[in-house]
């Protein structure tokens, strides 16, 4: 007996040694489990080389495709003269390369804006210098010649001439805030059309063209600030608030309007553009020929678009592609256009799923470059020497992305063999790219390839990262499918306890986001929370199953799939996520008693929706930063998806939570930042009052001067996700 438990003690003491570490929310917040990945790689002008920052951002480097070697250190901000920082936050290089103009002191306006102090450092001599002495820049730009730099300071655009000095002048005098805006657009226009800059130089660098927003008539938002500074001055008695003009759904837009400036003759014209009434100009961009301006317009409903043609110095426009939806039209059709030396690369939905078009400069259709049954997701480039086009889609799987590419006979080769999620950069001419691979297992996986997809040298694999990884006590991870009561197929993942066991029961908390076109069911390593899901995994190890579902509306499975909420946000996406939970339900390892769900930004707002359905499956939700009406959103989103409160009352009423309070079943956790530029602190605040007089019981809380992603202060973020872990720990026993 004496000897048996000895044996007993050594085998657990034994046990104990083998067993891993269970994941912490401090592991989550603070471990650093991030995969290490190239920052900002750009391809030189030669076609061989590629630059990139090193990992603490203090030096450019060049690298080899070929081989993957670092061969020359382009920037080093320990030896530089004139440059007493220690790292920068950006680089762009000149036409010519010689020149390469560094971000620092980067402080962010909006999701997509900042204003930064830049360099001009010159590789030849070693030397960096200020681009202006006179206030932080946004949007730089080198002209196509090299000899000038534009950038945008308080609303007005700016040319610096390198060749006379550096000599500072001004392109526009009338800049002002909340009234007039050259060259950088508006808030909503910034936000929806995922866009920092609305100036472009000639390519004979004689001229810039530049969009005005006049927002005088836009609806101003005070938004109050407690800790931070303000524009309104010092702060007296009471906090002073942020105010800036923010455009409800179905309320007045910035007029706008596309002019030219002369450079050599300092004569600024307005162009006849054919704007659509309150219409929108998402992108201006010059093609190769100097005396084409390509301005895309939309009308205010997005479901038509044009490509004028503009001649920068007579003003004359003329139409020469036109795109139509009977809904709307998706972001890609605008964001994905390329002009190359004859001809437009278009991407459009007509067939039913994004592909890619070839039309000639008049906009004349030459032929479809892909077609299939599958989503084309990013254009990357034309090689022609071979004529052949790259891409990447999600042919197989709505989960996955690959590279490919075809040529004009229509043959199509795969050049990335694994499952799972390629982005590539790719070297001037095509003849090389640098691939990052993941997968939901595989952290990332970055090789340089030839154009035969080849892959020439491995150079990350995050071992280490595996390794470390391996201490903890990491939850399985796997992908599944299910079939709604409405004949559905949807696509979900499912994050089990490291030592689970099917013949137990567990609480089950469900994550999505939900919103138009998005996907969170990719086979990619960033899945979930943190990366590798490691909130998911932190919650597996506390005793949850996590969950989530790509319903009705989101991207990756062609029109029918994700257009099927236009005018009824709001309807399908909770009643997905009720079907999954219910699916959920039938598992005989899930207690289907307890099943929580929560969700940011729409997420936040369809977690609220699938609360307020009529069968009550969820036992308790949280709901970060979410819109509760969409009248109180912007025009360019809600508008896309909605059309205005005016032409459909019915839509918004049925998708509004404040609408809809008294419908809330189960206990909810409301979350939001004081200082949320995007969805508005008041659509917490009306929601709480609706919920109150319909006697529904909540909690709150509130961050103080954090904008919508919840960032402001060094604990907040750690505290958010306690309170959410907190919050399902209690309700979901």
């Amino acid at each position: 007996m004496k000897h048996l438990f000895s044996f007993f003690v050594a085998m657990t003491m034994t046990a104990t040694l083998l067993a891993g570490k269970k994941v912490t929310l401090h592991d989550v917040m603070y471990g650093g489990y991030w995969p290490q990945t190239y920052a900002a790689i750009k391809p030189m002008a030669d076609g061989e080389h590629f630059a990139r920052m090193s990992d603490d951002r203090s030096m450019i480097l060049k690298g080899s495709f070929k081989n993957g070697e670092i061969v020359d250190t382009l920037f080093d901000a320990a030896t530089a003269r004139g440059f007493d920082l220690k790292r920068i936050d950006g680089y762009q290089f000149s036409p010519d390369e010689k020149l390469i103009l560094l971000q620092t002191g980067t402080k962010g306006i909006y999701r997509n804006s900042y204003t930064a102090e830049h360099y001009i450092f010159n590789r030849n001599n070693n030397k960096a210098e200020r681009l202006s002495e006179n206030g932080a820049q946004q949007v730089p730009k080198f002209s196509p010649d090299g000899t000038m730099i534009a950038f945008v300071r308080n609303n007005d655009i700016y040319l610096v001439k390198l060749l006379f000095g550096n000599a500072e002048s001004r392109v526009t005098t009338d800049g002002e805030y909340g009234k007039i805006i050259n060259g950088i657009p508006d808030w909503v226009n910034e936000e929806e059309f995922a866009n920092n800059c609305s100036y472009d130089f000639s390519a004979d660098s004689k001229v810039i063209a530049y969009i005005k927003y006049d927002e005088s008539d836009v609806m101003m938002y005070d938004m109050p600030m407690f800790t931070t500074g303000s524009n309104s001055g010092d702060y007296d008695a009471f906090c002073a608030p942020y105010s800036f003009k923010y455009p409800v759904a179905g309320a007045a837009n910035s007029k706008i309007s596309v002019h030219s400036f002369d450079i050599k003759s300092r004569v600024t014209r307005k162009l006849d553009v054919n704007i659509p009434e309150d219409g929108y100009i998402p992108r201006i961009k010059f093609t190769k020929n100097p005396e084409m301006l390509a301005v895309l317009t939309l009308n205010r409903h997005q479901s038509v678009l044009e490509i004028q043609a503009v001649n920068p110095l007579s003003g004359v426009s003329r139409t020469i592609l036109r795109e139509e939806s009977d809904t709307y039209l998706n972001e890609q059709t605008y964001t994905g256009i390329h002009f190359l030396d004859k001809h437009i690369v278009f991407q459009s939905e007509r067939s039913g799923y994004n592909h890619l078009y070839l039309y000639t400069l008049n906009g004349e259709l030459v032929r479809p470059i892909t077609k299939g049954e599958f989503e084309v997701k990013g254009f990357y480039g034309w090689n022609s020497k071979k004529n052949e086009y790259y891409y990447s889609s999600n042919e197989g799987s709505p989960l996955c992305e690959s590279i490919y590419k075809v040529n004009a006979k229509g043959k199509k080769t795969r050049l990335t063999a694994a499952d799972g999620t390629n982005k590539a950069v790719f070297s001037n001419g095509m003849k090389y790219f640098i691939n990052t691979y993941s997968s939901m297992q595989t952290p990332h996986v970055v090789t340089t390839n030839d154009s035969n997809g080849k892959v020439i040298k491995s150079l990350i694999d995050n071992s280490s990262l595996k390794e470390r990884l391996a201490e903890f006590d990491m939850p399985s991870k796997e992908f599944f499918t299910f079939t709604t009561s409405d004949g559905v197929e949807l696509n979900g993942w499912m994050i089990k306890p490291h030592d689970f066991d099917a013949s137990k029961k567990y609480p089950v908390v469900m994550f999505q986001y939900s919103g138009p076109y998005s996907q969170q069911v990719t086979d990619n390593w960033y899945t979930g929370n943190y990366g590798n899901a490691m909130f998911e995994s932190y919650m597996a190890c506390e005793g949850f199953i996590m969950v989530c579902v790509d319903g009705r509306g989101t991207g990756g499975r062609g029109t029918e799939f994700g257009k099927c909420t236009y005018l009824n946000i709001g309807k399908y996406e909770p009643a997905d996520q009720v079907e999954a939970a219910k699916h959920l339900g039938t598992l005989p390892y899930v207690d289907k008693e307890n099943i929580g769900i929560w969700g940011w930004s729409f997420g936040g707002y369809n977690t609220i929706m699938s609360m307020s359905q009529d069968d009550a499956v969820f036992k308790a939700g949280v709901a970060v930063a979410a819109p509760t009406d969409w009248r109180f959103y912007d025009t360019i989103y809600t508008e896309r998806y909605m059309r205005t409160p005016k032409e459909n009352k019915e839509g918004y009423d049925a998708g509004s939570a404040i609408v809809n309070a008294k419908k809330l079943n189960g206990n909810l956790l409301l979350v939001h930042g004081t200082a949320d530029d995007n969805v508005h602190l008041r659509n917490m605040i009306r929601y709480i009052h609706a919920l109150t007089q319909a006697n529904k019981k909540f909690e709150t809380a509130l961050y103080t001067d954090s904008n919508h992603s919840i960032y402001y202060g060094s604990n907040t973020r750690y505290h958010l996700f306690e309170r959410i872990a907190e919050f399902f720990k209690s309700n979901l026993k």
